[in-house]
């Protein structure tokens, strides 16, 4: 089983940053790809970024350019750094991992709200 954290969530103005930590209790190098996802009330989960083991990185449009995935295999953890924030992006962020045999696991979420 593999156990996801997240951690890095709160209360931001709009043009402010963030940074999303995801804490991995296995080896994120086993990892076939690791990836941020963020609910809105009321709405879909829906994909942000995602990195591959290979370093591949993946963008939803409405963040790329203000968004970065990054992944630490020493410290076995994920970032989400969120710059110019806007308040459209005021949803719950989820840390999700897929393993070699295509399992998804999910953390428990944080909680990101800006303010106009």
């Amino acid at each position: 089983q593999v156990q996801l954290v997240e951690s890095g969530g709160g209360l931001v103005q709009a043009g402010g940053s963030l940074r999303l930590s995801c804490a991995c209790s296995r080896s994120i190098f086993s990892m076939n790809a690791m990836g941020w996802y963020r609910q809105a009330p009321g709405k879909q989960r829906d994909l942000v970024a995602t990195i591959t083991g290979d370093g591949s990185t993946n963008y939803a449009d409405s963040v790329k350019g203000r968004f970065t995935i990054s992944r630490d295999n020493t410290k076995n953890t994920v970032y989400l750094q969120m710059n110019s924030l806007k308040p459209e992006d005021t949803a719950v962020y989820y840390c999700k991992a897929t393993d070699i045999f295509i399992h998804n696991y999910w953390g428990q979420g944080t909680q990101v709200t800006v303010s106009s």
